[in-house]
């Protein structure tokens, strides 16, 4: 049992039965505070009611009128209260004569002759509506307010007891007031605190429904990714133990495995071209080479044996031939970056100077930098490590770098930047220029083999750079926007001697 309720279905059903236990209580508290604000009221009213009809009947047995009874100090028939609720007191004999009232219009008056002048109950037309008047026997027809009923203006009530006296029947006559629009407000109350509770508990139902069903659009949105290619993509883990939490769990593990699969397959096929082109190269290369040497030592016995004596003719030829030697030295360099990028890299690892690599290096562009205005500047950062490399084949990484970034630039000048510091058991080389940059759409494919922005390139100088920093465990990243520069990332092991 305890094992069900930690479910995913368990713990919804405990949230939908505490839900439910949680309205019914509140739905009971408010019902119990409307029952006591009613029977408090009901109270009030039977005390008003009380000491309304008590005030009546000493008006009765009493020569003075009702406004003077209220007015002795220390009286105790109305307290502040009931003076506020009692809206007036009638007392009716009789003959339906109006004999007191706490309203001076309805007192008796003196007629011109001298007699008393009394006003008739049937005279009022403004009486609030009479309450239980069906008690009252026939005469509940001499009451005007007898038919009132709930369509009227007023919210206030009217009760009408009946007093035997030795001159007959009287009647004493209580108009309560009440609030304007009470009646409604407490109709209304129970209705708005169940609207309160429904639209709370609407809430937290939607919150609950999304705090369920977040996980399964997390998956949905993720198989959709993966659909379409992208298996980096990865569910974002809750600490949850359910099944929602191992589906998330088992679909990263998933997706991880498949990442895998992708990247040794891509290694393979990568293998696969790269022995694929060893051999074909290495074949091609033989039969290249012999000739180009053939065209080359013929060139020099040319140079020596039948150069023009004509100065001018001397000049021509000198040029042409020139031209023929360092095409058949840019044909061997190329045969030569493709042997050294499809050949397997034989590499000897030693501890050596991080600098000292680098400025080995920026010899090979130092001329040319000078000639197109270019400023280098080296940065090193306080006790940096040696790293662990061969220094013949990061000569060829930086060389690399370094002449990329100076034609990057071209003759208009620029800086070439190099940052050398620590980081994390590797050692960072950051190579920054301020050339043209590279498009967004080439820095994806610039060190694949065989790409080349250039005219004259062999497409494999980045890829052969690649190649060799892989071989010394080590990483290489470029940041680069069209105009604003490039900047490649170089992190090569340190030493651990």
């Amino acid at each position: 049992m305890i094992e069900f309720f930690g479910t995913f279905r368990g713990r919804l059903l405990l949230i939908l039965a505490f839900l439910i236990i949680a309205t019914l209580a509140v739905q009971y508290y408010l019902n119990l505070l409307t029952q006591k604000e009613n029977d408090l009221r009901r109270e009030v009213q039977v005390q008003t009611l009380v000491a309304g009809f008590a005030l009546g009947v000493s008006g009765i047995t009493s020569t003075e009128y009702l406004l003077d009874l209220i007015n002795v100090p220390g009286q105790t028939f109305l307290d502040e209260h009931s003076r506020e609720r009692i809206r007036d007191i009638i007392i009716i004999d009789n003959d339906w004569q109006i004999t007191d009232s706490l309203n001076p219009e309805l007192l008796p008056t003196e007629a011109p002759d001298g007699t008393t002048a009394y006003r008739k109950l049937d005279q009022l037309t403004n009486l609030p509506p009479l309450k239980e008047g069906s008690r009252l026997g026939p005469d509940l027809e001499h009451f005007p307010n007898k038919g009132a009923g709930s369509d009227t203006e007023t919210d206030d009530e009217a009760h009408a007891i009946p007093i035997e006296t030795s001159k007959g029947r009287w009647y004493i006559l209580v108009l309560l007031r009440n609030e304007k629009g009470e009646a409604e407000r407490r109709a209304a109350q129970p209705l708005l605190a169940t609207l309160g509770i429904l639209l709370i508990s609407t809430l937290v139902t939607i919150v609950l429904v999304w705090r369920f069903t977040r996980p399964i659009a997390n998956l949905s949105n993720a198989a959709r990714e993966i659909a379409a290619g992208n298996l980096t993509v990865r569910v974002p883990r809750s600490d949850s133990s359910d099944e929602m939490g191992q589906l998330a769990q088992n679909f990263n593990e998933m997706t991880a495995e498949l990442e895998k699969t992708r990247e040794l397959e891509a290694q393979l096929q990568q293998a696969e071209k790269s022995a694929v082109i060893g051999r074909l190269g290495s074949a091609i290369a033989h039969e290249i080479r012999n000739p180009l040497n053939y065209i080359n030592l013929t060139l020099d016995h040319l140079r020596s044996k039948f150069s023009p004596e004509v100065p001018e003719q001397k000049e021509t030829f000198e040029k042409l031939t020139s031209q023929l030697k360092s095409e058949v030295a840019r044909i061997n360099q190329q045969i030569s970056d493709f042997l050294n990028y499809s050949r397997p890299a034989n590499v000897e690892l030693r501890p050596i100077n991080a600098r000292e690599v680098v400025e080995n290096s920026l010899h090979i562009v130092e001329a040319q930098a000078a000639e197109n205005n270019i400023k280098i500047a080296v940065v090193e950062h306080e006790d940096v490590p040696e790293i662990m490399g061969d220094p013949e084949f990061l000569r060829s990484v930086f060389n690399n770098l370094f002449i990329n970034a100076v034609q990057a630039m071209g003759g208009a000048g620029g800086i070439l930047n190099v940052k050398i510091t620590p980081e994390n058991g590797f050692v960072r080389f950051e190579v920054s220029d301020t050339g043209d940059g590279i498009p967004e759409d080439n820095l994806a494919k610039i060190f694949e083999p065989y790409f080349s922005t250039k005219e004259t390139g062999t497409g494999l100088g980045l890829a052969i750079v690649q190649k060799i920093v892989d071989t010394h465990d080590g990483s290489i990243e470029v940041e680069s926007a069209d105009g604003k520069g490039t900047t490649f990332t170089v992190r090569l092991p340190r030493s651990r001697a």
